[in-house]
């Protein structure tokens, strides 16, 4: 972890002010999965083609998300079962600038689009604001409950030449009541581009390194890791989670 906070010292800051030309909340994303050994060998490696977020002085900032679904899990069953229109609701904690968006990220086509408002402390989405919101954006589900709790550390990379941002997240934890999941090795990588550039450096970077594309979600990971097949049906993750599960715990 310090050897990250090294490392990314070397990266030219940008601010969140700088980076609203890259919001990209309508966007294609396009995800990856490594050991943090792994980042800690590529990040001088793109030091040269992207800047990072710095915010409230640091660019390792922590993130806390609660995730919603309803009784029967229709969002994790329409992501298992490869829906191409999905969605996840969550609020999600800046925790080093202490702000909480819900937000609703609306998987479409291949592309997704994220809406979001501020919203105070995580809460159960009973207040007024929250619920015109999900009934706006939900054309039905807004029945949901807290499901699963999420916490991890992220570097976002911004590129000085495109229009691409690229998250690294790290030290991810899962938890629901006294359930826990950790993955302390597992670095996942999301490429968030306008249309998909294979001449992205870090897609390149990917290529010589022999790390394909995975498609992958921290609300499905966890949801599989807190409740397993007592609640939920996961036959089509089992090798994604055998792969992650490897990545974590290999030597």
């Amino acid at each position: 972890m310090s050897n990250i906070a090294a490392e990314i010292k070397h990266f030219e800051p940008i601010d969140l002010r700088e980076m609203a030309d890259v919001n990209l909340m309508n966007r294609i994303d396009t995800k990856f999965a490594f050991r943090q050994d792994d980042l800690l060998r590529f990040i001088p490696l793109l030091a040269q083609d992207y800047r990072a977020l710095k915010v409230e002085g640091t660019m390792l900032p922590h993130y806390e998300s609660l995730y919603f679904d309803d009784e029967k899990f229709s969002f994790f069953r329409d992501h298992h079962n490869g829906k191409a229109d999905r969605y996840k609701v969550r609020i999600r904690k800046y925790v080093e600038s202490n702000i909480h968006f819900l937000e609703i990220k609306h998987k479409i086509k291949g592309r997704t689009d994220k809406r979001r408002i501020l919203t105070n402390d995580f809460n159960e989405l009973t207040e007024e604001k929250e619920r015109d919101f999900l009934k706006r954006q939900l054309s039905e589900n807004t029945n949901l409950k807290p499901t699963m709790w999420n916490s991890f550390q992220r570097i976002t990379l911004v590129s000085k030449t495109s229009k691409e941002r690229l998250t690294l997240d790290f030290n991810i934890h899962f938890h629901m009541g006294e359930v826990r999941r950790d993955f302390n090795q597992l670095v996942i990588a999301e490429l968030k581009q306008e249309q998909l550039d294979r001449n992205s450096p870090f897609y390149q970077l990917m290529k010589r390194e022999r790390i394909r594309p995975y498609r992958l979600s921290k609300y499905c990971i966890g949801s599989v890791e807190i409740y397993g097949e007592e609640v939920l049906k996961f036959n089509r993750f089992k090798k994604k989670l055998l792969f992650l599960n490897k990545i974590n715990h290999a030597h």
